[in-house]
C-alpha cells in the first residue's frame, strides 16, 4: 500500500528553498508518495489525501509565517474532525530561537489533535549547511515511519 506524505513549507528564500528540497529528497522512500505544496497552495482536500505531514515555516517575529498561518487559518475547520491523529512533524528556520514558532504551530496541531511523531527541528541562527543534512534526516524518519506502518 502506498503511503501518502505532505509537506507544507514555506519557502521566501533560496536557503529555505534548499532545505524543503532536502526534506523532499529525504522523503523520497520506494512506498512512500510525496507531495510538496508551498502554504498558500495547500488546502484541507490535500490533507485529507495524506497518511502524514512534514509543515516548514520561516520564523516571522517570533510566530509562523503569515503563509502557513493562512493554510491553517483556511484548513482548520474543514480538517478538525476529518484528520484526528494525523503523524506530523515540523521544521523551523529560525533567526532567533524558534520557540514562539514552535508554540504557535503546536497549539494549532494540538487543537486538530493531530500527533507529533518527531521532535521538531530548529535550525536556528546563521545558515549552516549541516541544516540541510538535518533536513534530509527529517523527512527519512518521517518517510521511513509511514512505510512501516509504526505512525
Amino acid at each position: 500500500m502506498i503511503r501518502r506524505l505532505l509537506i507544507v513549507a514555506h519557502a521566501p528564500s533560496p536557503n529555505t528553498l534548499a532545505m524543503r528540497a532536502a526534506v523532499e529528497a529525504g522523503a523520497r522512500y520506494n512506498e512512500v508518495e510525496v507531495i510538496v505544496k508551498a502554504p498558500l497552495d495547500a488546502g484541507p482536500d490535500d490533507v485529507l489525501k495524506a497518511n502524514g505531514m512534514i509543515l516548514g515555516t520561516t520564523e516571522n517575529l517570533g510566530y509562523m509565517s503569515g503563509a502557513l498561518k493562512d493554510f491553517f487559518d483556511r484548513s482548520y475547520y474543514p480538517l478538525l474532525e476529518e484528520t484526528q491523529g494525523l503523524p506530523y512533524t515540523l521544521y523551523i528556520r529560525a533567526g532567533l530561537d524558534g520557540t514562539g514558532t514552535r508554540r504557535s504551530v503546536e497549539s494549532i496541531a494540538t487543537g486538530l489533535k493531530w500527533k507529533a511523531v518527531q521532535e521538531p527541528l530548529l535550525c536556528h541562527g546563521e545558515y549552516k549547511e549541516r541544516f540541510l543534512d538535518d533536513c534530509r534526516e527529517l523527512g527519512s524518519l518521517m518517510a521511513a515511519g509511514l512505510e512501516a506502518g509504526v505512525f
